[in-house]
C-alpha cells in the first residue's frame, strides 16, 4: 500500500495531479477539497490510498489525513464507489460532510450529485456511529446548529439575500459561536451582507 507520495508536482487540474517521485510520474486522482488546498509551490505531499481492482490500479490523493480517512469510510457503504465517493468531497467539505452524517441530515447528503435517497440514508445509517466516535461530536449540539443554520439561511433566502454567499457568512458566524440562536445569527449577517 502506498501510504503518501511527496515529489514535485509536475501538473495540476482540478480532478488529478502528476507528482514526480524518483523519477516516477504518479497519476493521483484528487477531489476539488483537495485542489483548494494544494500549496502554490512545486513541492508537495498528499496522503494516499490505491483502490486496486481487476482492470486498474487507481490512486487517490488527499491532503489533509481525515479527508483520507472520511473518503475510505465512504467507500465501505454499499452503493459508494470511489468516483462517488469523490464527488462527495468536491462537493462539500469533509467537515460538511461528517456533520451531515453525525445529525442525520440526510437533505445535505442527498444534495450531492448521484446520491439519492436509499443511498443518502445508507450512509448515515451505517456512519453515523464510526463518525460520532472517530470526531467525537456531540450529536445534539449538531443537530441543534444545523437547525439553527438552516433556519437562518432560510430567513435571508427570503430576505432577498443570495443562499451561496449567505452560506459562506452563516458558517462563519457559527464556527466563531457555535450557540447562536437563529435570531442572533440572522442579526449578525445581516451587519455583514
Amino acid at each position: 500500500m502506498i501510504a503518501h507520495l511527496q515529489g514535485k508536482l509536475v501538473e495540476k487540474t482540478p480532478t488529478q495531479v502528476i507528482i514526480e517521485c524518483g523519477g516516477v510520474g504518479y497519476h493521483v486522482n484528487i477531489s476539488l477539497h483537495t485542489y483548494s488546498l494544494l500549496p502554490s509551490s512545486d513541492s508537495i505531499k498528499l496522503f494516499t490510498h490505491l483502490q486496486i481492482k481487476e482492470d486498474a490500479h487507481t490512486l487517490f490523493g488527499f491532503v489533509e489525513k481525515s479527508e483520507r480517512e472520511i473518503f475510505k469510510m465512504l467507500l465501505s457503504v454499499s452503493g459508494i464507489g470511489a468516483s462517488i465517493a469523490r464527488t462527495m468531497l468536491s462537493s462539500l467539505d469533509p467537515k460538511q460532510i461528517t456533520n451531515a452524517i453525525a445529525s442525520g441530515d440526510v437533505v445535505t447528503v442527498q444534495s450531492i450529485k448521484g446520491i439519492g435517497s436509499k443511498t443518502a440514508q445508507r450512509v448515515i445509517l451505517d456512519l453515523k456511529e464510526k463518525v460520532l466516535k472517530l470526531y467525537d461530536l456531540d450529536e445534539v449540539s449538531m443537530s441543534q446548529s444545523n437547525t439553527n443554520r438552516d433556519q437562518a439561511l432560510s430567513a435571508l433566502e427570503v430576505l432577498g439575500f443570495v443562499r451561496k454567499t449567505s452560506e459562506r457568512i452563516v458558517e462563519k458566524i457559527i464556527k466563531e459561536a457555535p450557540d447562536s440562536s437563529v435570531e442572533s445569527i440572522i442579526k449578525t449577517a445581516l451587519k455583514i451582507l
